[in-house]
């Protein structure tokens, strides 16, 4: 079971520009440099992340903009804006089990049913999880990285 890193790439590109609007023009540049990814893929990211309503994206010097609130985004939303998994789901089953074994013949049967019903019950967690919750673990964490660094 992965999902793709485009996941982690787009709740991390979605928490920058949360952490750093008013304060820099957030563009795909600057969110590459924060990412450390090639800026394509930021760019074809940020896309999906366009096309699924989560960002807004202007040309110029205006950047990029959150087009709702975190607490409103889920990780599900950032998992089925960026197709993160393919249309079989998490779980890939490997292609040609020996249907002349037993165990091969009816390994199917017997997985189908429970990978369907962890899938569903992974979905409906990440439905439960808001980008709001990371944010705000990324700004304590930045806080008492930067209290530590004025103590010494």
């Amino acid at each position: 079971m992965q999902i793709t890193s485009r996941f982690t790439i787009g709740v991390h590109m979605l928490v920058a520009i949360d952490y750093f609007m008013g304060k820099e023009v957030i563009t795909s540049r600057f969110l590459s440099m924060s990412v450390g990814a090639n800026p394509v893929i930021v760019r074809t990211v940020l896309s999906s992340l366009g096309e699924a309503g989560l960002v807004s994206v202007r040309q110029g010097k205006s950047g990029i903009d959150l087009a709702r609130p975190l607490s409103e985004i889920s990780f599900y939303d950032v998992y089925t804006a960026l197709n993160c998994a393919n249309e079989d789901g998490f779980f890939h089953f490997h292609s040609h089990p020996n249907e002349n074994c037993p165990v091969g013949r009816n390994v199917h049967y017997a997985l189908d049913e429970r990978l369907g019903n962890l899938q569903r019950k992974m979905e409906e967690e990440m439905k439960s999880i808001k980008l709001s919750d990371v944010a705000a673990d990324v700004r304590s964490a930045a806080q008492n990285q930067e209290s530590k660094g004025e103590e010494s």
